[in-house]
């Protein structure tokens, strides 16, 4: 395969109502395959929505606030499980069509909570990657991820795989990716800004892949509606009215080249950015820059990524041999 169709679903949201949004991503996802699209990406913890309060509602650090306590609830109460059967519609639609679909989610695992960025193969079990340090006020919601979930999904026309917003600031982790041998690399973000713009197509250009940074679009009233879906609480709701302003996400999804070139950029607001990638010029870059090949210097640098499943406790049969 020569070229690859692919689409950024740039679209809002169900905030909090996990459920309603995974309805939403199956329609959105079927019309961006029915479109043509071989591969489709949905922006930072689609399913849920991203927690916005943490960064726009004054006082939501504090400790023990009543607002922020019951939103934790609401995204525990909500989150996405091991498999979970709400998710089988696009595991079905990955199935029948062929194409490959990566959508962020709050996950939970027994008491905590993940930013996982879901990767849905055909005939495939879905492909984990839990965020491996969430940002400053991000760790008042999700757990920290681990070396297990750096992975790529090997595809008919090549290997995709993802990080999740800020871990594009990683070096060792786009050095471990880029080892990994992506053709197309799925950056999710919670809205495209231009530092982060920068942060894709410098990873395309690092890595010589196809780079798809995928944002979301949300609004104050996106997280109300939210919470009405869940059912309501007066502590959350005085917590998001308390949010200024009322575009909090705006999109500004984009598709890079391997040279770092834009092949195409959404403006704000909710619409399917596509692009057909021809997978040669991938080859042709690394004429020049191959940084995991002729471009490194193992002799003076060296990276060991331990992909070990990180548990905490571990329960052992009392008749194991220690």
């Amino acid at each position: 395969m020569t070229s690859l169709n692919v689409a950024i679903v740039q679209a809002a949201p169900v905030p909090l109502a996990v459920s309603d949004g995974i309805d939403k991503a199956v329609r959105l996802a079927r019309e961006a395959v029915e479109g043509g699209a071989q591969l489709v990406a949905f922006g930072e913890t689609f399913l849920g929505g991203y927690p916005l309060w943490l960064d726009e509602a004054p006082g939501a650090a504090l400790w023990d606030h009543p607002g922020t306590r019951a939103l934790h609830r609401l995204l525990m109460e909500n989150a996405v499980v091991a498999d979970d059967e709400r998710l089988l519609p696009l595991q079905e639609l990955a199935d029948a069509s062929g194409a490959v679909i990566s959508i962020g989610a709050h996950e939970r695992v027994r008491n905590s909570l993940y930013n996982n960025q879901l990767t849905f193969r055909p005939g495939e079990p879905v492909l984990d990657h839990r965020k491996l340090v969430p940002t400053h006020g991000e760790r008042l919601v999700w757990m920290r991820g681990d070396g297990s979930t750096l992975n790529v999904h090997q595809a008919e026309w090549g290997r995709v795989g993802a990080l999740i917003c800020w871990e594009h600031w990683m070096p060792l982790a786009r050095a471990a990716m880029h080892n990994l041998g992506e053709s197309v690399h799925v950056a999710a973000w919670p809205t495209v800004r231009e530092s982060y713009a920068v942060a894709s197509r410098h990873y395309a250009m690092e890595g010589r892949c196809f780079v798809l940074a995928a944002g979301l679009v949300q609004v104050k009233d996106d997280l109300l509606d939210g919470l009405e879906r869940c059912g309501g609480d007066a502590a959350a709701q005085e917590l998001i009215e308390a949010i200024p302003g009322e575009v909090l996400n705006q999109g500004g999804s984009l598709i890079a080249a391997p040279d770092a070139g834009l092949l195409a950029q959404a403006g704000e607001g909710e619409q399917m950015l596509t692009a057909t990638l021809e997978l040669s010029a991938i080859a042709e870059a690394l004429a020049s820059l191959d940084t995991d090949g002729h471009y490194s210097r193992p002799d003076v640098f060296e990276l060991t990524v331990d992909t070990r499943s990180r548990l905490g406790v571990n329960w052992r049969d009392g008749d194991s041999e220690d």
